[in-house]
């Protein structure tokens, strides 16, 4: 075993930090778009009609299909791998973003506006605050998957956790699948305990009772 982290124990370290970065950008990303997307359908529920379904279709390609397209155009770099995760990422927070929004109160809503509050205000301390616990849901799921499809990089030579796990498979080493496997089920429960601590956060303490 000390023989094997003589050799690998720095590939390892490199790949767990490729793969966290891929993750925590893609994600930090898809949030920021899925939000405000998020809102916007929410005025636009006969948008929400078309485009939900148009971006549910990226889910069902494969991975490995869609990062290659984009090699393809962009090339050997940070961003193609950045930008597939960013868009496979958005579905999930964007879809339990509108379903959030959709589903507050309106009976709310007109109260905030009565006491004159603006679109913009009702938005930021009624409906997204009471949206959040659906929102985070969305987030955390989005945040385990990328985990697992950020492995992906590795077939365009971008480095992550798969590198370890595709050469172990290759080479029928299974120590060297564990050592990209393990690592990457360990980012995804601590990805997922940070975002329920964040949500802990920001929720509001009337929501958390």
């Amino acid at each position: 075993m000390s023989r094997f982290f003589s050799l690998y124990g720095e590939k390892i370290l490199i790949s767990i930090a490729q793969h966290f970065l891929y993750v925590v950008s893609a994600v930090a990303m898809a949030f920021v778009i899925a939000i405000v997307l998020g809102v916007l359908l929410s005025r636009k529920p006969s948008w929400a009609n078309v485009l939900l379904p148009i971006l549910s279709i990226f889910q069902t390609i494969p991975g490995i299909v869609f990062i290659g397209v984009l090699f393809i155009y962009n090339g050997m770099a940070t961003s193609t791998v950045v930008i597939a995760l960013t868009i496979y990422a958005i579905f999930p927070i964007l879809k339990n973003t509108y379903v959030g929004l959709v589903d507050v109160d309106p009976a709310l809503i007109e109260a905030a506006k009565g006491c004159g509050m603006t679109n913009f205000q009702t938005i930021q301390k009624v409906e997204l605050p009471l949206a959040m616990p659906v929102i985070f849901s969305g987030l955390k799921m989005s945040t385990v998957y990328t985990v697992s499809w950020a492995t992906l990089a590795a077939m365009i030579g971008m480095g992550s956790l798969g590198e370890l796990i595709y050469s172990g498979i290759y080479s029928n080493n299974n120590t060297l699948i564990l050592a990209g496997a393990i690592p990457a089920a360990i980012m995804a429960i601590f990805l997922s305990w940070i975002v329920d601590k964040i949500k802990d956060a920001v929720l509001p303490r009337s929501l958390k009772e």
